[in-house]
């Protein structure tokens, strides 16, 4: 497939971009800054023209896509003023999902966020493991626009059948450089309650945009993305004793297993994640 990919310069969406690519797939960066060449266009995702425009052909460099990777927004909460935050974030994927269907693109895979869940989680989730099935709990402008984007593809699809939108609500995406730090988060458990210990691989959040787009349906969807275990190396039954002592407990918390639940990505996608700081420090 022919790869329109958003956020390309992004800490996901560099990792992205490489292992879309190794998997045989043709890939076109789009975002505000990066490295000059022909799979790179620079562009302003909150300027509707810009987006028909580029998603449609660039000079000779494509004459239209196969799919849409969205990535490019701001990142998280707190990093630019709320409004602005919105007004990004909620333009830019109007212009991206909209821009598909005037194109006739049909394919699209998009960052939505754990946030989306309830965090910081200063009101604990109604049971652990968190998983997908309850109502959105929005906490912040940041993942309120998540949760308005989510609904923005519900409708869509509704209004065009054979559209397949698919929202992954990635963890906290790290690097190998990040795992240093990963140790000293055992000395007060409270550092990393705000997304009950989760986090995600930026390499199996790769894997999960790869399997998104070549195994959803058309429709709507949405998975949690995390690695497979928590940050932590105590033990999950301790954790949440001492930090979530009267949320319910929903089957089984094993050792170190993620308390986000990948379930349904893993069996509806084939998603498997592989990587671990485990593995680094």
């Amino acid at each position: 497939m022919r790869i329109a990919l958003t956020g390309s310069s992004g800490k996901l969406g560099t990792v992205v971009a490489r292992e879309l690519t190794a998997a045989g797939h043709e890939v076109i960066g789009f975002d505000v800054v990066g490295a000059r060449g022909p799979a790179f266009v620079q562009i302003d995702l909150t300027d509707y023209g810009q987006v028909v425009d580029a998603f449609g052909s660039v000079g000779d460099r494509h004459d239209g896509v196969d799919a849409i990777v969205h990535l490019g927004a701001v990142p998280a909460p707190g990093i630019r003023p709320d409004i602005a935050t919105f007004h990004n974030n909620m333009a830019a994927t109007f212009n991206v999902f909209h821009a598909a269907t005037r194109l006739g693109i049909d394919r699209i895979v998009y960052a939505s966020s754990e946030t989306v869940q309830g965090l910081p989680f200063d009101v604990p989730p109604p049971y652990i493991p968190v998983d997908e099935e309850y109502p959105a709990r929005p906490e912040s402008v940041y993942s309120l626009v998540k949760h308005l984007e989510e609904q923005l593809a519900i409708e869509l699809v509704r209004w065009h059948p054979g559209l397949s939108i698919t929202a992954l609500r990635f963890s906290n995406v790290m690097v190998p450089e990040d795992y240093a730090e990963f140790p000293s988060f055992d000395a007060d458990p409270t550092l990393r309650k705000w997304n009950v210990w989760s986090y995600i691989d930026a390499r199996d959040g790769a894997q999960a945009v790869l399997r998104a787009l070549e195994n959803a349906p058309a429709g709507f969807d949405r998975f949690l993305i995390a690695a497979a275990d928590t940050v932590m190396s105590r033990p999950n039954a301790e954790l949440v004793a001492e930090v979530f002592p009267d949320v319910e407990i929903r089957g089984e918390l094993g050792t170190n297993e993620s308390l986000f639940s990948t379930e349904k990505a893993r069996r509806l996608l084939g998603y498997e994640p592989a990587h671990s700081w485990r593995d680094h420090v």
